[in-house]
């Protein structure tokens, strides 16, 4: 596993999807690194091309769908293989999945589902989480999901969790500041104590995308937080955002959109708006006098 250290510009950079490749690499915008599902162009030799190219200019994170680590069935080999030569010819400064799993018996969901937070569950995922850092070389940038129903067995709170994942495999942490938001909506618990029960050190990039509310059914007059990736930021994602800032440090910063695309200007501008909330988040700190996290990755 690589061991160095190396720094990535600490702004906000964007999530890049196929309509907007030609694009970005005909004007270079001025963005500081891309993030990529690998899933998006092992069937596309054509993408894949024009993305080597723009990696030759911009720092690029890969950050899976495909890879299931909480499957009881084991993670799929097959599909991790393909994941690694496009890693490899990419080269990435950061790569991340999900605390979630997607595929069972063969058969991939559309889905990112829950897992219980559980003994059994952190056996699991240790294994996986070791077998993928050791086919990548790397560590593995673990997120935290977006929640909509918990297992009346889990036996500790999802930080705890995550704290315990980190030192067991040595994986690090992608915070994904709206899924909290939105989690702690839908299941009752404090966002603010939330980030401050992760451990900070290990967290090496923060995400935020928007949410579509809806009509809770089982409960008259409620409402749930629903996952889109189709809307801009929320402002209660904002202020949670200036928050994981002043808690966690200046981490680099992604703006997810994968459903109702607007123009890359669009999603430039909301690139530029996390930055003035990053340094709302930093003035906090400082004047709080907390410690600044790390703002370097592993790799």
């Amino acid at each position: 596993m690589h061991t160095s250290l190396n720094p990535i510009d600490s702004g906000a950079g964007l999530g890049l999807r196929l309509p907007h490749l030609a694009e970005v690499m005909a004007t270079r915008p001025r963005v500081p690194f891309f993030e990529v599902h690998p899933e998006s162009f092992l069937a596309n030799p054509h993408a894949t091309e024009l993305l080597v190219q723009i990696a030759e200019h911009y720092p690029i994170s890969v950050h899976t769908v495909g890879v299931s680590v909480g499957s009881a069935s084991g993670v799929d080999h097959t599909h991790l293989r393909r994941v690694k030569r496009f890693v490899d010819r990419i080269n990435p400064v950061l790569l991340s999945g999900h605390l979630a799993w997607s595929t069972h018996a063969g058969a991939y969901l559309n889905d990112l589902l829950p897992l219980p937070y559980t003994e059994e569950s952190l056996t699991l995922l240790t294994r996986h989480i070791r077998e993928v850092q050791d086919v990548f070389g790397r560590p593995y940038l673990l997120e935290n999901p977006s929640s909509y129903v918990g297992y009346t067995d889990s036996t500790m709170h999802e930080p705890e969790f995550l704290t315990e994942l980190v030192a067991r495999t040595g994986c690090l942490l992608l915070c994904d500041v709206s899924n909290i938001h939105l989690s702690a909506h839908n299941m009752g618990f404090d966002a603010h104590a939330y980030l401050r029960a992760l451990p900070w050190s290990s967290v090496g990039e923060l995400h935020l995308g928007g949410f579509e509310v809806e009509s809770d059914d089982a409960t008259p007059g409620g409402t749930v937080l629903v996952d889109t990736h189709g809307t801009v930021v929320d402002e209660s994602s904002w202020a949670l955002y200036e928050y994981a800032v002043e808690r966690l440090g200046s981490q680099p910063t992604l703006i997810e959109r994968d459903n109702d695309l607007p123009g890359l200007d669009a999603l430039i501008a909301e690139a530029h708006r996390a930055r003035h909330h990053a340094g709302v988040g930093t003035r906090a700190a400082e004047h709080a006098g907390l410690p600044k996290a790390f703002d370097v990755i592993t790799r």
